[in-house]
């Protein structure tokens, strides 16, 4: 039942992101073209699905983003936990599929500093991801799902700018 839940969320988190792009008519599949961009991040915001279960919504951290294709970017960084803990991420995104400006496609990678997960050591993840990019600034929505007691299930909002 939980999985299903999921999926309804990341269902409808899909049509607020295609709404931006009312003048696409199919999904299509992003040509990989060469390109050279850095974009910084600082954390995220997240709704967790287990709202009485206090967890920290505010996931501010830092985070880098070389952009080196029109497809894919490796990732690194460090954010204040759904715990209140410190983790850390090295992940590539890869966004194959485009609705209009809106890009579908998944962070793929290793994760830290869940308590629960590991006793708080790296472990492989994979998120779904939504996510809009426009000149010097972009958003993407990650759908984190739940784990067991061990990672707590959010829809987590991250905004970022290019600096290059």
């Amino acid at each position: 039942m939980p999985f299903k839940n999921l999926l309804t969320t990341f269902a409808c988190l899909g049509l607020v992101f295609t709404s931006l792009a009312s003048n696409a008519e199919t999904f299509s599949v992003i040509e990989p073209k060469s390109i050279s961009e850095l974009w910084l991040n600082p954390g995220a915001i997240s709704y967790h699905f287990q709202r009485d279960k206090g967890f920290n919504n505010n996931n501010y951290g830092l985070g880098a983003e070389y952009r080196y294709s029109t497809v894919g970017s490796v990732m690194v960084g460090g954010f204040y936990n759904s715990d209140r803990y410190t983790s850390h991420y090295a992940v590539w995104h890869w966004q194959p599929l485009g609705l209009g400006p809106v890009r579908f496609g998944a962070v793929v990678g290793a994760i830290d500093g869940y308590p629960k997960m590991l006793d708080g050591g790296w472990f492989f993840a994979v998120i779904p991801t939504v996510g809009i990019d426009y000149k010097y600034i972009g958003a993407s929505l990650l759908l984190v799902p739940s784990y067991q007691n061990r990672l707590h299930g959010a829809i987590s909002l991250q905004l970022k700018f290019r600096v290059y």
